[in-house]
């Protein structure tokens, strides 16, 4: 896939997954509403139905028989894609994802192929209530042979979706649904104050930093979705407190190997996670985890968590923005922790 910066995020997946339909001949992109003229809830699936009528699948609206029905395409040797309409529906069809998708890949004593992705619109900042705004990542977390990940606007979608079908286990893709409309990595900052480099792999992490700017005070750690305002507190603290950051995004956010980070931890000595989950059991505890302990001799303190307090989502977009983790936070957050 071509690096088009001025891209949409929105556009860019739908770009993905057209080019994986041609590409794969026995993938399957199933859900409700996928199929035109609707195109999914928030349009990614746009014109994929008309160019491959037979494998664009509009389905019933029970999640449970959808991820089913996807289960066992991969059993029979095709590919599968699903489309959750929002991730939150994701707990209708936890059974066949945890029971069923999980398992079958290692309980028969034979490795079995399990090449599907089961897509999850996610998050709030959209102002749609407690029931369609919420970020279940943490929900998913140890379901063996089980992989998260998160689109983000400095991956390439189609590299990652890619991996994770030729790995032929199971994963979910958790979409912040803000990121549709944003522009990637480049034209989303508005100007040319970052830099991008990719460590670990294409598909592994983005490290984003300002450019020409050493040492580095914090390493902030955030899933894709996260990114705008993640770029935003970095722009603010730098300007305003003085502080550098670093913002490391993966793109599998589960399981998460956090060596190749090791330098970057080593020189700042300081890590910041960020997440949109409520408190309890978040990712961000399984990230400080992972680098507690392999790099505790590295770090001048504990890994700080920011995430969402517990308790539901309002809709009413004032009392939603106190609630999630915005870029003043983060800003505040980055901050304290730099200034120990």
């Amino acid at each position: 896939m071509d690096d088009r910066r001025a891209e949409r995020v929105g556009a860019h997946l739908n770009r993905a997954l057209a080019a994986l339909l041609t590409r794969r001949p026995d993938l399957y992109l199933i859900g409700a509403d996928v199929a035109d003229p609707y195109g999914g809830a928030f349009g990614v699936t746009r014109r994929l139905s008309t160019e491959h009528p037979d494998r664009v699948l509009t389905t019933p609206i029970s999640e449970q028989a959808i991820v089913g029905f996807a289960v066992g395409l991969a059993l029979r040797g095709r590919e599968a894609v699903v489309e959750i309409m929002f991730s939150d529906f994701a707990t209708l069809c936890f059974d066949q994802i945890a029971n069923l998708a999980g398992k079958v890949v290692s309980m028969y004593g034979e490795q079995v192929r399990m090449p599907l992705v089961i897509r999850c619109p996610t998050g709030g900042n959209r102002g749609y209530g407690p029931t369609h705004s919420q970020s279940l990542q943490k929900h998913f977390l140890g379901i063996p042979n089980l992989a998260l990940y998160e689109m983000s606007p400095v991956h390439d979608g189609y590299a990652t979706l890619a991996q994770i079908l030729d790995s032929a286990a199971p994963a979910l893709y958790f979409e912040d649904k803000v990121l549709y409309g944003r522009r990637r990595f480049g034209a989303a900052t508005g100007d040319e104050m970052f830099h991008r480099e990719l460590i670990g792999g294409s598909c592994d992490f983005a490290v984003l930093g300002i450019r020409d700017v050493d040492p580095v005070d914090v390493v902030v750690i955030a899933p894709g979705g996260l990114t705008d305002r993640v770029l935003g507190a970095m722009r603010d603290a730098y300007l305003g407190d003085e502080t550098a950051v670093r913002a490391v995004v993966p793109s599998r956010l589960y399981p998460f190997d956090p060596a190749p980070l090791a330098p970057l931890v080593g020189r700042a000595r300081r890590v910041v996670v960020v997440e949109d989950a409520v408190a309890g059991g978040v990712w961000g505890a399984e990230v400080a985890h992972a680098i507690h302990q392999r790099m505790w001799h590295l770090l001048s303190g504990p890994v700080r968590l920011l995430h969402a307090p517990s308790g539901t989502i309002p809709a009413a977009a004032h009392l939603e923005r106190a609630v999630l983790v915005q870029a003043d936070d983060i800003r505040a957050t980055v901050t304290a922790v730099a200034r120990g």
